[in-house]
């Protein structure tokens, strides 16, 4: 006699997904954080090492880079070192623009292959892997705060006294950080999964660069349509963020001439694109989490 069983494994829902990822990621760091901030300092140290100036080179990359974009912008097609945005002189319009672009392209670039580049804690070591992209992210914060502190320092000696307004990066440097943070938990594991997609964030960069606002007033734009497109960029919020509270003199919820018609929008707009990252790259871990060992 023949039996025939039919039995169909069941998929979790998406549902059932997002309470696994949302329950195991803070599981997954408790206990963990002092290794997590040793592993911070670690890979800062690690990415310059051999170099005779170490980590010195994560501070000296971007000031050259804001060398050049400067020199071009004012010099080269500008014809000129007077130009002007914002009402302030365009070095320190660009300096703290570029402030913010530093940090994101660097979580961006660095916790899309974090995974692949530390395989062996995946592999070899009982080590939570969400915490790989914690401790990438972290790392890309100490740069931040150093170059921080040099270009508010040059803020201070060109006149730009601390002021109240200075308060609200008490609310964008977090914000920064947990949106990228967040959106590593989807680039991280679908990188290790696909070194095309890997290779496709690396080709992304530049454009991303030219359109994150870190160079130009987005508010100040002649297409509207442009106006209102740049207000769904999460990079362009922090750019425009950061000269809110460094060098214009405005509160968050205050709008520019060119801005959207109403400025709330505007924050609006990103703190729904935040819980959009958050959803997506805590269903996209525990999605992909218990595959990445067969994969590396």
């Amino acid at each position: 006699m023949n039996i025939s069983v039919n039995t169909k494994i069941k998929k979790p829902s998406i549902w059932a997904r997002m309470k696994e990822g949302l329950l195991t990621i803070p599981r997954e760091h408790k206990g963990f954080g002092k290794q997590t901030l040793m592993l911070a300092k670690d890979d800062l140290i690690n990415t310059y090492k051999g170099a005779i100036i170490g980590p010195g080179w994560a501070v000296m990359k971007p000031l050259f880079q804001l060398f050049v974009y400067w020199f071009a912008f004012t010099v080269g097609l500008r014809g000129g070192a007077t130009r002007q945005e914002m009402g302030v002189p365009f070095f320190i319009f660009l300096m703290v623009g570029f402030l913010p672009w530093c940090f994101m392209s660097d979580v961006i670039s660095a916790g899309s292959k974090c995974i692949r580049s530390n395989r062996q804690f995946v592999n070899k070591i009982s080590f939570p892997v969400s915490c790989i992209m914690t401790y990438t992210t972290l790392s890309k914060i100490y740069v931040h705060f150093f170059l921080f502190s040099l270009s508010y320092l040059y803020l201070v000696l060109a006149g730009y006294m601390p002021s109240i307004y200075n308060l609200q990066l008490l609310i964008y440097a977090p914000l920064m950080f947990l949106f990228f943070w967040g959106l590593t938990w989807s680039l991280a594991p679908m990188s290790a999964f696909s070194k095309d997609f890997e290779s496709f964030i690396t080709t992304i960069m530049s454009g991303l660069f030219w359109l994150s606002g870190a160079t130009y007033n987005s508010y100040n734009l002649d297409s509207e349509a442009v106006r209102t497109i740049l207000l769904f960029n999460p990079m362009t919020f922090f750019c425009n963020g950061y000269r809110k509270s460094l060098i214009c003199q405005h509160w968050f919820y205050e709008g520019f001439k060119g801005g959207p018609a109403h400025p709330l929008w505007e924050n609006g707009i990103f703190l729904l694109e935040l819980a959009a990252v958050l959803i997506l790259g805590i269903f996209n871990y525990a999605r992909l989490k218990k595959r990445l060992p067969d994969v590396l």
